[in-house]
């Protein structure tokens, strides 16, 4: 029996042996928050603090202990079938369950992370996947792959997918790699790794090229923490100079985040570096901006007094203070105010030249 299968058993096990004994039986699950976790660079990564939540069968809790049992039997009927559900599959088959249907996929997207914590394991060992694509790559990389019939090895080139890229499918395991490149730079936007790729930068830097898409999807993350592991190269990330790319795009790929840190020493990728934009680079390159909105400010603030990472290197405290004291952010394609392939030409050159002027 698959471990997954069995651990779902053992739990519904325990369930019913206090039933039988006539005890009010429970749920117990890791808090996922940022209150819950450390960070210590030796790690790389957010880790797990001992903080609980129980979920205890009582008449306010009945339906979210019901569904959470509705969606382990669901978990253990794929994971036995080797069969898979989207998440909003999930939402929909909960439509079966009577009073224990979800209203609103938020829910049940909840009660799935809180399955996956209370196992350990990564969601997509409990048979679900997200509907979100893994992210794009162009440039000096062989995928290998595997025709799921025959079982014989596909190798996919990036330097020879013409106007588009390699998608990266939701499963990374099984894929292996061949490369010479010198390093990933790893973008924020679709629109910047589009304008790379239509000239050939990877050929240029010898690099591969990777966008995010905006916050990097498992599938994307762990790609490139494989990559990086695997192929001993660095990491580069190119983002948006505002909190949203620092925090949720750049530090999620590092070191992770407080509601994942039960699976995040697979999906962080702790060697990555933050290329930029940089607060500096609005200066040095007196790029247009826009100015932050409360909600970009509040971020920052949060950002200096609860993040775990932010405290641990005054560098990017420094920058956030910066940027929440200069009240403006600055997107990627603001770099086109220096002519369309300023980016290429000039400013990525001039970064990679100069590590001093990135951040940890």
């Amino acid at each position: 029996m698959n471990e997954v299968s069995s651990k779902i058993k053992e739990i519904a096990s325990g369930i019913y042996k206090k039933i039988l004994s006539k005890k009010q039986p429970d749920l117990i699950i890791p808090l996922r928050s940022l209150s819950n976790v450390n960070y210590d660079p030796k790690d790389g990564y957010f880790k797990l603090l001992g903080k609980i939540k129980t979920r205890t069968l009582t008449a306010s809790t009945i339906k979210t202990f019901a569904q959470t049992l509705r969606m382990m039997i669901l978990s253990k009927k794929l994971v036995d079938s080797d069969d898979i559900a989207t998440k909003r599959e999930v939402y929909y088959v909960s439509k079966n369950w009577g009073d224990a249907r979800f209203k609103e996929q938020p829910e049940s997207d909840t009660v799935m992370d809180d399955i996956e914590a209370m196992m350990m394991v990564n969601r997509e060992a409990l048979g679900f996947i997200p509907e979100e694509k893994g992210g794009a790559v162009s440039g000096k990389l062989i995928v290998i792959d595997e025709d799921p019939d025959t079982k014989k090895e596909i190798k996919i080139d990036c330097t020879k997918m013409g106007s588009g890229a390699y998608a990266i499918p939701n499963s990374v395991e099984h894929l292996k790699f061949e490369t010479n490149a010198d390093f990933v730079l790893a973008i924020e936007t679709a629109g910047m790794h589009q304008r790379l790729v239509k000239h050939k930068y990877w050929k240029k830097a010898n690099c591969i090229l990777i966008s995010m898409g905006g916050v990097p999807t498992r599938a994307c993350r762990r790609f490139i923490r494989r990559l990086s592991d695997e192929k001993k190269l660095p990491v580069y990330v190119f983002t948006d100079c505002d909190f949203y790319g620092f925090m949720n795009i750049y530090r999620t790929l590092k070191v992770g985040s407080g509601n994942a840190a039960h699976i995040n020493k697979y999906f962080c990728v702790p060697n990555a570096k933050f290329l930029g934009l940089t607060p500096q680079d609005i200066i040095d390159y007196k790029l247009p901006t826009h100015p932050l909105k409360e909600v970009d400010v509040k971020r920052g603030k949060d950002a200096i007094k609860n993040d775990p990472f932010v405290h641990h290197y005054k560098e990017w405290q420094k920058a956030i203070k910066q940027l929440n004291d200069m009240k403006v952010r600055a997107e990627q394609q603001a770099l086109a105010v220096g002519g369309l392939n300023f980016v290429m030409e000039k400013y990525l050159p001039d970064k990679l030249k100069n590590p001093k002027t990135w951040l940890p």
